[in-house]
């Protein structure tokens, strides 16, 4: 009996597997494309109502983000590129007039 549910296509499908890590939990997508993020994710993140979240495609990853993470992600991102140190605005306007005074 135990060797049928083990083949069984029931006990084989993804809704009858356990979540693989702690911080995953399964959610289900409803026929006009929504998911509930579950209530534990919301108070982790302090998503509150109708709060809008970025939503970003990595590879076969859906990435969800608080608008605030988003923002500190791309700041970080642009703090690493940046070449000099000191203002980036100063360093704007220094290659603008440089920029001028040669025309």
């Amino acid at each position: 009996m135990k060797e049928e549910i083990r083949n069984s296509a029931a006990a084989t499908s993804p809704d009858a597997l356990p979540d693989p890590l702690p911080d995953t939990e399964r959610v289900t997508i409803d026929e006009a494309g929504r998911l509930v993020v579950p209530a534990r994710f919301r108070r982790a993140l302090n998503i509150r109502g109708r709060q809008q979240l970025v939503m970003r495609l990595e590879g076969d990853t859906i990435r969800l983000r608080t608008p605030l993470a988003a923002l500190a992600r791309l700041q970080e991102m642009a703090r690493r590129k940046r070449k000099g140190s000191g203002s980036v605005v100063d360093e704007f306007i220094r290659e603008r007039r440089a920029e001028a005074a040669r025309e």
